[in-house]
């Protein structure tokens, strides 16, 4: 590593300054932060072809999603909650609930492995897997927003571990810019089927109302059980599940039907929509946190912890 000029350790701590300024909850002491930025700055220099310079790295710095990982490195609860109410995507949905809509792309139809799946990773955060490896918010550069940098990692970490399972090569550690798998099924599911699926069923998300809006919300964002979602409606759980599945049915009738309507023939229809629908329903920002929050506010209810 280059030693670091005046000019530069100059910069270094008028950025200390300004990330204090941004995220004054989150208090690390400048030496440990002057430490984090050497760190980071070694670990960028292998990537690039070209030696950077240290003023060049401050420059590319995203400099609050990096002092939110250090302060989660250094055990700031202030930094973690920045981090859990991180925001990402097209909807603007909670870095944890595009983490869920991952899982259910790599385990569908396995409700127990999808949470497994998210809470094994974030156990991962500041926790290495193995002896000789790094956490994973170690190996944060600093260099792409953080949220969607977590996604990726997320993403490959687990396609290492089925592609290990089925006796293919395990992705490297430091890969994160190989996308992601599509979904399979035994029908075609090309981009353009895809496509057909959001459409069809965003219209169907348009159909329905409030109240089996706050029924899929709750039940799929918030995880929220059978018996705690009847007693928040004020119905039994036999009504409940009733509408469950009733709306189930809906989903696939009208999704499934528009699909055929435009050429779909494989066989595993059911397969395909409701594990489309899993990521959609997690990104949809009717069924936001703060959607949700907004609905049960009408009733005079509050989301549940």
């Amino acid at each position: 590593m280059p030693a670091l000029t005046t000019a530069d350790r100059g910069r270094a701590a008028l950025l200390y300054h300004f990330v204090r300024l941004q995220v004054p909850a989150v208090r690390v002491p400048e030496a440990k932060f002057l430490a984090h930025l050497e760190r980071s700055y070694r670990i960028l220099l292998p990537k690039s072809p070209e030696p950077v310079p240290f003023a060049a790295f401050l420059e590319g710095l995203y400099a609050v999603d990096w002092a939110v990982c250090v302060g989660c490195l250094e055990g700031q609860n202030a930094a973690w909650e920045l981090l859990f109410g991180a925001r990402t995507g097209r909807s603007d949905c909670l870095l944890v609930d595009a983490l869920r809509a991952r899982a259910v792309r790599l385990y569908p139809r396995d409700e127990e492995r999808q949470d497994t799946a998210v809470t094994e990773f974030w156990s991962n955060l500041i926790a290495p897997e193995s002896d000789d490896a790094l956490p994973v918010l170690a190996r944060y550069d600093g260099h792409r927003p953080l949220a969607p940098w977590l996604i990726r990692v997320f993403q490959n970490w687990h396609l290492s571990k089925l592609r290990q399972n089925s006796g293919v090569t395990a992705l490297p550690d430091d890969d994160y810019a190989i996308p992601m798998d599509p979904a399979r099924s035994t029908a075609d599911t090309a981009p353009r089927w895809h496509d057909a699926f959001v459409q069809a069923a965003r219209e169907w998300l348009n159909a329905i109302d409030d109240e089996e809006r706050l029924l899929l919300g709750l039940r799929w964002r918030y995880r929220m059980s059978q018996r705690d979602a009847a007693k928040l409606f004020g119905l039994n759980e036999g009504t409940l599940t009733r509408r469950t599945d009733k709306l189930r049915d809906k989903a696939l009738e009208q999704i499934g039907g528009r699909l055929v309507a435009d050429g779909w023939t494989g066989d595993d229809l059911e397969g395909f929509v409701l594990t489309e629908l899993g990521a959609l329903l997690t990104d949809d920002p009717r069924l936001s946190a703060d959607n949700l929050g907004r609905i049960l506010a009408a009733k005079g209810k509050a989301l549940p912890a």
